[in-house]
């Protein structure tokens, strides 16, 4: 069993800012890569921000220069610093974590999901 605990998100106004948590716990034996997806109403679910075992980070057009993502390996957690907020980053955003559970088998798991809602 693995859990991603999420916090944060809310409701803020366009230009502010908000952040969002997320720790993984549970049967973890490595993780590869952890994150932060949105879903907006009627919209099909699309990457935010993600970081790799190496380091690696993958931003969306549409937040690069505004969201920086930090992962702390001994936590096992990420957190999503979001700046410059415009009413199209409404969205309910979900926290995923692909990781191994033993040596040979991973999976991807994600959060319950976080509301953030911008109003302009």
């Amino acid at each position: 069993q693995v859990q991603l605990a999420e916090s944060g998100g809310g409701l803020a106004q366009a230009g502010g800012s908000l952040s969002l948590s997320c720790v993984a716990s549970g049967n973890i034996f490595r993780i590869i890569s952890m994150g932060w997806y949105r879903q907006a109403p009627g919209k099909q679910r699309e990457l935010v921000a993600t970081v790799n075992a190496g380091g690696g980070r993958m931003y969306a057009d549409s937040v690069k220069g505004r969201c920086t993502l930090s992962r702390d390996n001994a936590k096992n957690s990420v957190n999503l610093q979001m700046n410059s907020l415009k009413a199209e980053d409404t969205a309910t955003y979900y926290c995923n974590a692909r990781l191994y559970t033993n040596p040979t088998n991973w999976d991807d798991y994600w959060g319950q999901g976080t509301q953030v809602t911008v109003s302009s």
